[in-house]
This record gives C-alpha cells, structure tokens and sequence, in this order.
C-alpha cells in the first residue's frame, strides 16, 4: 500500500516564497520516492486559535475545522513541514496547526524543510523539539534553503543556483522519510 505524506506549508505571509519552494520539494519527492504526495495550504484551513472548549489530547473537537483538520491529519503516515525562519523561530500559522492537534501526529516520521537569510537551523532545532514533545519521528538530514538578501527582500526571483545547493539534502530526507515509513509497517 502507497504511503501518504503531507507536505505542509508553513508560511501564510502576502508575497510570500513558500509556495515554489514547496512545490520544488514536493517534485523532489515524488522523483525520488514511491510515496503519494499531497501539499498542504495552511492558508486554505483556518483554524483560529484557541476556539476548542477542550485539549486536543483528549481528541474531542467541537469545531468543524478541526474535526476536518483532525481527518486530514490522521489519515496520513507522514509529514513535511516546508518552513521559512522568522527571526530564529518557526510561524505562528504552523505551530497553530500542529497544536490543533495531538494523537493524530504521534508515531510518524517528520522531514523538516526551512529556508531564509540563514537556511533555518535554529527554526527546525525548535520544530524538532515540539516533534519528540508530540512522539514523532523526525529524520535526518534537515535540509535548509539559504536565500539571498535580493530573493527575501526584494522579491527576486528563486534561481536554479539555490535549489541545486539544497537538492542532495532535500534528496537524502525524503530517502529517509521513505525508509521511515517502510519500517514502521
């Protein structure tokens, strides 16, 4: 049976790179694996924060949203997260979505993607800690995109020089994503 990944994108921001560079991870994947991959637009599911009456341990949602967010969660084996780091740290938008729920995350593999000014080590250092926190598995490598100043700032274009110097990397974690999700069956 294929595995199913979900590839979230971290970042809801106007303008914002997110989107190529989830795209780009996602070829990279479905090129090197034989999963079934399926990008996620955080932008698409609004989960306001805070407006569940209990703990999402507990797993009884009242809120459309997050029943729907809840299913979409759970019915996949793994995940990756595709993140830009905002000032040494990870979006407000991505740690909601991971706190709406619980269980659904626990026990499955985790690539972390980030990219900035500074690739985002320190971002995915602190997605990695909320992952063991929620039971996960994260893999290794945890590749980092760096931009140039002229990509964040001024809206240039995402060049081919930046994805090859990250394309080994992001090859490596999807490998061990796979590998992953092959053993835990």
């Amino acid at each position: 049976m294929t595995k199913r990944v979900l590839v979230i994108m971290g970042s809801v921001r106007a303008g914002r790179l997110c989107p190529a560079i989830t795209q780009w991870v996602s070829t990279v994947g479905q090129d090197k694996t034989n999963l079934a991959i399926e990008i996620i637009d955080l932008a698409e599911w609004p989960l306001p924060m805070d407006d569940e009456p209990g703990l999402p341990a507990l797993g009884l949602y009242k809120q459309p949203h997050s029943k729907a967010w809840s299913e979409k969660v759970a019915q996949a084996d793994g995940f990756v997260f595709v993140t830009p780091q905002y000032n040494w740290g990870y979006t407000a938008v991505l740690k909601n979505a991971i706190d709406h729920c619980y269980l659904e995350w626990k026990g499955k593999p985790l690539m972390i993607v980030t990219y900035g000014g500074h690739g985002g080590g320190k971002c995915a250092a602190q997605l990695c800690q909320v992952a063991d926190g929620l039971k996960m598995r994260p893999v290794f490598p945890m590749p980092a995109i760096t931009l140039s100043n002229a990509m964040i700032r001024e809206n240039a274009p995402l060049d081919e020089v930046t994805f090859e110097a990250a394309l080994s990397s992001v090859q490596d974690g999807w490998t061990a994503l796979a590998e992953s999700l092959s053993s835990s069956t």
